[in-house]
């Protein structure tokens, strides 16, 4: 059952997709139609060439001598390429240097990519690029966080943030407890695969077609590999079959490789990655290894805390340092800490780079806290939602983060009272209770967790977003965005805004594809932030073009501003004239009015001082809270989710289907990421669980049997966000905490509730069967 609570219609216009109504998704149609057009559509070009890489085989080495003879006169293969074919930037890393687009000599990871092969078709190119005969110097890698940081092997180096004196406060505390945490990571798996497709032109530049999140970082690495200038290279990115962050750096190796080819042949070439190939050659999210000492009185109230957040970045920086970052900004998750002291490590390892992943560490960070709450109420014989109230964020000097950041409007109190009654949790406890006490081998648990994420880029120039609309004479109009379509129903909503904006029918706007030389200097389409930025951006435009149209209705009919009024697809003209919005604007061209606008946004208020770990990183926190009641079986290890209750805080939304639509598939797709998807790499360094059969994402069978979703109401966004909604991409996400701990308050069942289980994510039947027979040994 979904509850699609849709917002009220404030107003009595008649026109269709504005802003706060259910629509559906732009594409939808053509999604299941096949209509949908994606990269690997596209028709080919002329002569188009076709590339594949070829990978190195062991971990952490020396290339001591490749022999390329036999890939260079395999069947269909035009040319080859390799690190010293490049004439511009070998180094493609994102913010801190580290990434080769290929290998030069040293070997990070098992699989990097060691040189690529054009070919007349794909299967040829994939065939020639396994007949390299390579030397290599075998280095010992390393491959775990214990091992990274005995070496103190850090991609970059650690960061604290801290508040008062943890030590202290944890020593002179009634009640002690330390634990430790590992966390598993999680593959893209983006129906999509990595892929890129480059055309030369005729100036020298490049246009690339690619499934990005990030069209302009494409663009920049793209010139900067072929050492030609930003301007000569175009990206398009119509839409993406599905990105979760996987996007957002590690498409730019494949559209940097397919222009190289591109250039050193003439020709155009397209690089998709098979699904085994994208799963080893790109980064997941950051498995963390953390651990924690808490101090705590008699009734449970947190005095003082030390968390080590241990984040397994791989071999480079890519994004980890925000990432990690992120993970120690939420390891308070809803609770207030007097007194913290969090350190954050980024471990390298001799893996595939980890990158960014819904939720960006922020999931890694609060899980540790959530699972602090279930030990502190074993020790103290309460129920944990009674620990994760006393500690919540409340007023005056308990409403500062320990990176001091006020947590203003702080609705989840109230969240937390309403689900807590509307799914009725005290009577299902007690009957739950009652459940474990006359059943020895079906075993029930349940747990109600909150969620409060920040909201924007923690790097502070890239909160910034601009717009580009064209109003054409026959009213209809063309709106180019920085942000990316992934699915996400990015596109719906800003043209709803500008549908809103114009008080016109959303059948007049077309969302073209996002271009770099419509919209520069983009920022990724991350952090939640893509209707925030955009949304607003696009706004903007609008309401330049709708200003410049009331300024020259003014003058034409000699008339005042608050004489013209857009509604209903009509422009009223006080009692002179009523036009329809083509109608104006056709009279607008005819007077030799400017009927095209940019448009640009930047987020005010936020700024961090990493020297001094202070700051306000985020313009404002998403609230979420989630109750799951699971059913496990103590002899295998076997669960199941049976009941999933979710209140989430969207603001004034936008779109209230596109909406519930996201937090269920993020639910579903955290709920994988704690219970089914697990990564695992073998003893030299070689993944393992690489394709659909040895990695295991949530099917429709692991829907939860009973799934209630409702948008929070009347709790617009106190921000002067886009017409006062929230974010909502990646918030839902960590709802599915509740999954793991009422697995934990099942399994904690077996002891009678007295203690409180190790059980490390992903928690598979095999982990839960292991914390039984824990319980079962005390």
């Amino acid at each position: 059952m979904r509850k699609l609570a849709q917002l009220q219609d404030k107003t009595s216009s008649k026109i269709t997709g504005k802003v706060g109504v259910s629509r559906k998704h732009e594409s939808a149609d053509k999604h299941v139609t096949g209509k949908a057009l994606y990269i690997d559509d596209r028709p080919q070009m002329a002569n188009q060439l076709f590339a594949a890489i070829g990978q190195t085989t062991i971990a952490h080495g020396l290339v001591k001598s490749m022999d390329l003879s036999k890939v260079k006169v395999a069947p269909g293969v035009v040319d080859v390429l390799i690190a010293t074919d490049v004439p511009g930037h070998l180094d493609i890393g994102p913010v801190f240097k580290g990434d080769p687009v290929l290998v030069l000599d040293k070997v990070e990871f098992m699989g990097q990519a060691l040189f690529a092969v054009a070919a007349t078709s794909h299967e040829a190119a994939v065939k020639a690029a396994k007949l390299a005969i390579v030397e290599y110097e075998e280095i010992e890698p390393v491959l775990s966080v214990k091992e990274a940081l005995s070496k103190q092997n850090f991609v970059r180096p650690p960061h604290t943030q801290k508040r008062g004196d943890a030590v202290s406060a944890i020593n002179a505390s009634k009640h002690i407890l330390e634990g430790k945490l590992k966390i598993g990571g999680q593959e893209h798996f983006y129906l999509e695969s990595q892929i890129s497709s480059a055309e030369p032109t005729e100036d020298g530049g490049m246009m690339i077609y690619s499934s990005s999140q990030h069209p302009s970082e494409v663009q920049k690495l793209v010139a900067e590999v072929l050492g030609i200038s930003f301007n000569k290279v175009v990206v398009d990115m119509r839409r993406m079959g599905g990105g979760f962050g996987g996007k957002e750096t590690q498409a730019a190796p494949w559209a940097c490789i397919a222009a190289l080819l591109a250039n050193k042949t003439g020709r155009c070439v397209k690089l998709r990655l098979n699904r085994v190939d994208d799963m080893t050659l790109t980064g997941k999210r950051h498995p963390f290894e953390n651990d924690y000492k808490v101090g705590f009185d008699e009734q449970g109230l947190i005095k003082g805390i030390e968390f080590n957040i241990n984040g397994n970045c791989g071999y480079s920086p890519d994004l980890s340092d925000a990432i990690v970052d992120r993970a120690m900004f939420h390891s308070d998750n809803a609770y207030f800490l007097e007194n913290a002291h969090v350190v954050g490590n980024r471990c390298k390892t001799n893996t595939v780079s980890h990158t960014a992943y819904r939720g960006f560490g922020g999931p890694q960070g609060m899980i540790s806290i959530e699972g602090v709450m279930d030990d502190i109420a074993r020790k103290v014989d309460k129920d944990p939602l009674e620990i994760r109230k006393l500690n919540l964020y409340g007023q005056n000097d308990r409403n500062i983060t320990h990176y001091g950041q006020t947590v203003e409007h702080n609705i989840l109190p109230m969240m937390i009272n309403k689900l807590e009654n509307d799914c009725e949790y005290q009577k299902r406890r007690t009957e739950i209770t009652q459940f474990n006490k006359i059943n020895t081998f079906l075993k029930k648990g349940i747990a109600l967790t909150p969620v409060k994420f920040g909201i924007s880029f923690t790097v502070q120039h890239l909160n910034q977003a601009g717009a580009l609309i064209h109003l054409y004479t026959d009213g209809s109009i063309q709106l180019n965005h920085g942000g990316t379509e992934m699915g996400q129903g990015l596109n719906t909503k800003i043209a709803q805004v500008v549908a809103q904006e114009f008080q016109v029918d959303i059948d007049n706007i077309i969302v073209c594809s996002t271009r770099t030389d419509k919209v520069p200097n983009t920022s990724p389409t991350a952090a939640s932030s893509g209707t925030d930025l955009n949304g607003k951006a696009a706004q903007n435009a609008a309401i330049i073009l709708k200003n410049r149209l009331i300024e020259f209705t003014c003058e034409h009919f000699s008339v005042e501003q608050n004489d013209v009024i857009f509604s209903d697809n009509q422009v009223h003209i006080s009692n002179v004239k009523q036009l329809s919005f083509a109608e104006l604007v056709q009279l607008a061209y005819m007077n030799r009015i400017s009927l095209s606008s940019t448009g640009f946004y930047k987020t005010p208020k936020i700024y961090y001082d990493r020297d001094k770990a202070n700051g306000r990183p985020f313009f404002y926190f998403a609230n979420g809270v989630a109750c799951s009641e699971v059913v496990i079986d103590t002899l295998t290890g076997e669960y199941k989710v049976a009941r999933v209750d979710v209140l989430h805080d969207v603001g004034d939304s936008l779109n209230p289907a596109i909406d519930l639509g996201q937090i269920e598939g993020a639910f579903v797709q955290g709920m994988g990421w704690l219970t089914t998807e697990e990564l695992i790499w073998n003893e030299k360094g070689r993944l393992v669980s690489n394709n659909p059969a040895t990695y295991k994402i949530p099917a429709i069978a692991d829907m939860p049997e009973v799934f209630n979703v409702e948008l929070l109401q009347n709790e617009p966004n106190a921000e002067a966000t886009i017409y006062n909604s929230k974010a909502v991409g990646e918030p839902p996400f960590m709802l599915a905490i509740s999954v793991w701990s009422a697995l934990r308050d099942a399994v904690s069942s077996v002891s009678d509730y007295k203690a409180s289980p190790i059980l490390n994510t992903p928690a598979t039947p095999e982990r839960v069967l292991m914390a039984v027979q824990q319980m079962k040994s005390l």
